[in-house]
């Protein structure tokens, strides 16, 4: 009797079958434990656009000057502009406007002149009076030596004259000795007699000159003191007269400064391009709506500008990222094939470093980081491409960790690395210790 195999037998795995699980089970292990120890890049990511390192570079909007309608543009949307090329010429509500402030700049200027005209009289009438009062108190100084002169003469006469009194004393007491004793006639002695009055008469003349002389110093000491005085009455009241003139100059001046700063304002009635680039949009109809100075006429993209990824990234990964950190930048249409922990292997993304992280955040509790190219990386598509606005993906590289760590950390929410200098951190590792 033939043996009979039990049915499981025939509906078992073949010999073959069986191998080739082992083998891809062992292979699915070895595998796993592989990429345990794979290494990880870690790393950030942000989203943001193109943009230009300097604010000039940027996309700006160009203002009214001045109030007023457009009058006719001289581009459309998306010109090509060289710098001081015009964009658009303004008309002021008053068409007379420019000759009505030139007539009353003309009128100022004449005033400015006749006030100019008033400073230079006043200067010549103040030399003239300066040169009046230096000659007067010379004059005034001239009497007062001759008046010292006549005293001093006078002086000397009545010296004379009380010498003269004395001689006719003396012989008047010895003519009437003599005449006592009969040496001397009457006559002689009245001779003296006389001669001691006519001496006592010139005495009390010399007196009288002298004391003339000096009362008429006295009033020569007071004209020369009244000279000096009115003279600087004289000439502080035409140096007010001075000052007060060239304060109105000077008021005349800066109203004419005003006028022109008004003239100026007026005459800049058209707008040119600041620099060479590409007219974006414009903002205004020509003659279809009152322009207040300063609203904007036109937007404008310059054409040359150092290209800048701005990415914002959240509030938990800011503290991760310093200046000078590299990232991987993928742009928005360029073909890439991106590999996050393994950005060497990457294609089609491009490198770039931290130029800087913003110090606050926006209302949205984003930061906004700028990266600007790596100079040791392959370059960035051209400015054709790159154009501002362009959104772009952005990843800024950590530290590498085995991938094991990386799956660890992600399913426990870690972050990915705390700097070893923070407080907490340092704190934490000595109380381990």
């Amino acid at each position: 009797m033939t043996n009979q195999l039990p049915a499981m037998e025939f509906v078992g795995s073949s010999r073959s079958a069986r191998t080739l699980a082992v083998i891809l089970t062992v292979l699915f292990i070895v595998f796993g434990v592989a990429l345990v120890f794979t290494p990880w890049q870690q790393s950030v990511s942000g989203m943001g656009d193109v943009s230009a390192l300097t604010p000039l570079e940027r996309t700006q909007t160009l203002s009214a000057p001045v109030e007023g309608r457009v009058l006719t543009w001289h581009v459309t949307e998306g010109t090509k502009v060289k710098s001081g090329d015009l964009i658009v010429e303004l008309t002021d509500n008053d068409p007379k406007i420019l000759e009505r402030i030139g007539n009353e700049r003309a009128a100022v200027s004449d005033r400015k002149g006749n006030g100019e005209s008033r400073v230079s009289a006043h200067q010549d009438r103040l030399g003239r009076l300066e040169e009046s009062r230096t000659n007067a108190i010379n004059a005034a100084r001239s009497r007062v030596q001759m008046a010292i002169d006549r005293i001093t003469q006078n002086e000397q006469a009545q010296t004379g004259a009380e010498e003269r009194l004395t001689a006719a004393r003396l012989n008047l007491d010895r003519q009437r000795g003599l005449m006592k004793s009969g040496l001397t006639s009457q006559r002689t002695v009245e001779l003296a007699q006389q001669e001691h009055a006519t001496a006592e008469a010139e005495v009390r003349r010399a007196r009288a000159a002298l004391s003339a002389a000096r009362n008429e110093k006295r009033a020569i000491d007071d004209d020369l003191l009244k000279v000096q005085a009115d003279g600087e009455a004289a000439i502080e009241g035409e140096r007010a007269a001075l000052n007060l003139a060239r304060a109105e100059v000077a008021n005349i001046r800066a109203e004419l400064q005003r006028i022109d700063g008004r003239l100026a304002r007026q005459e800049t009635m058209k707008v040119r391009a600041p620099r060479a680039g590409t007219v974006l949009r414009l903002l205004a109809q020509p003659n279809s709506e009152l322009l207040k100075s300063g609203e904007p006429l036109v937007q404008f993209v310059p054409d040359n500008y150092d290209p800048t990824v701005e990415l914002w990234l959240n509030g938990v990964d800011m503290p991760l990222v310093y200046a000078g950190d590299k990232v991987r930048l993928q742009f928005n249409g360029w073909p890439a094939i991106q590999f996050v922990g393994w950005p060497s292997v990457a294609v089609g993304t491009f490198g770039g470093l931290v130029k800087m992280v913003d110090a606050t955040d926006t209302k949205d509790g984003k930061f906004r980081i700028l990266i600007v190219p790596d100079p040791a990386d392959e370059a960035w598509p051209s400015q054709n491409y790159l154009r501002q606005g362009v959104q772009a993906k952005g990843w800024v590289l950590l530290r590498t960790v085995p991938l094991g760590w990386e799956l660890w950390r992600r399913f426990n929410g870690f972050p990915p690395i705390i700097a070893d200098s923070e407080a907490g951190v340092k704190g934490a590792k000595e109380k381990k210790k």
